[in-house]
């Protein structure tokens, strides 16, 4: 039995969400931990991605869309070697002939291309909405699509790693950045693959990993004084 929505506590708490459950599967986990006061979350994280995830409760739901806003933060493991239908490793790989590995010089050339204001063709597996249904749903029902091109942001990629075929990325970006097509577009720009095989967001504004708590060590009840307080805006 649902317990009923109330609004008595009011703030942010910041989780770790896990490979393999979806954001508004984190966001259930925490409003049954806060007995049914409502809850929203600051920004989409893919099932098989894990890392921050800011969920508003009470009246702070009311931040949703500032918080969304705010600079976001990635580390990405790209596989070079291959690319796939969803751009990670949900799908089947799609192997590529690769003549010339490319080397760190290669690697570091193609990132900064990569930043300032860019187009990007987001997943076609992925929540952008085409005639009013998202293009995922489209996409699983076998209908061939393509997303519109829309312009993002990217403030920095830093290379991590690289040994052929996995290089591991650090992206600091603005708001709506599929870090999947990113990982295609650098694949398309060396001559090889690309898709992601680990995706992790390490900070969303000042929120980062540090301060997220395991879903599972999500303490129950949930009550004010645990959330991060914030100023509402005012009417």
């Amino acid at each position: 039995m649902g317990r009923k929505f109330h609004q008595r506590i009011s703030g942010l708490y910041v989780v770790n969400k896990p490979v393999g459950i979806s954001s508004m599967g984190a966001v259930k986990r925490v409003r049954w931990c806060a007995e049914g006061c409502k809850t929203g979350h600051a920004g989409t994280l893919d099932p098989l991605a894990s890392g921050v995830l800011i969920c508003c409760l009470g009246k702070a739901t009311k931040l949703v869309d500032s918080l969304m806003g705010m600079t976001k933060v990635y580390e990405t493991m790209i596989d070079l070697s291959a690319f796939t239908a969803t751009d990670d490793a949900e799908a089947e790989r799609e192997e590529v002939d690769v003549s010339v590995i490319p080397d760190q010089h290669a690697i570091d050339k193609s990132l900064q291309k990569f930043i300032g204001t860019i187009d990007q063709r987001p997943p076609a597996y992925s929540a952008c909405k085409i005639d009013g249904q998202p293009a995922y749903k489209r996409a699983r029902a076998g209908e061939k699509v393509e997303v519109k091109i829309k312009q993002v942001r990217i403030d920095n990629i830093e290379c991590l790693s690289y040994e052929w075929p996995l290089l591991s990325i650090r992206v600091t970006c603005g708001k709506g950045t599929y870090i999947r097509s990113l990982a295609r577009q650098i694949g398309e720009d060396l001559g090889t693959g690309g898709y992601l095989t680990a995706l992790v967001r390490t900070a969303v504004g000042d929120y980062t990993l540090d301060q997220a708590t395991s879903l599972d060590d999500v303490p129950e009840p949930l009550t004010e004084d645990m959330l991060i307080p914030v100023e509402l805006p005012k009417k």
